[in-house]
């Protein structure tokens, strides 16, 4: 059995998962929370966000984001890529940066435009 919080809605319900019947899901108010135990112990995924460095403008590093989930456990390699990856402006909001990192089939975007280099 595994215990978890879910964090689909605010609520926070408190969730019982039995690995031994099937996945059973106990505890939450809705069939999100069913839906969230039965991933998070079957194939837990997570969305990255983060910086990388950014060249030739006022700042020195650009927000990005996966434009998906990610298995958890690519987690650590992915964020190697995105930490040696170095960009110049101008970069657009949504621009790839990382095409299919580590072949997931997941992009790595910007989320902030910045408009022009030094």
């Amino acid at each position: 059995m595994a215990e978890l919080i879910c964090i689909v809605c605010p609520i926070g319900c408190h969730l019982t998962v039995d690995e031994a019947n099937d996945y059973k899901v106990t505890g939450n108010r809705c069939k999100k929370g069913e839906a969230y135990g039965k991933q998070e112990l079957q194939n837990p995924v997570r969305t990255i966000t983060s910086t990388v460095r950014l060249n030739a403008a006022e700042l020195t590093r650009l927000p990005v984001k996966t434009s998906d989930t990610i298995p958890k456990g690519k987690m650590s390699d992915i964020m190697t890529v995105i930490n040696h990856t170095e960009v110049t402006a101008p970069i657009e909001a949504g621009d790839v940066i990382i095409s299919n990192v580590l072949d997931t089939g997941v992009d790595v975007i910007a989320t902030r435009t910045i408009k022009k280099a030094i």
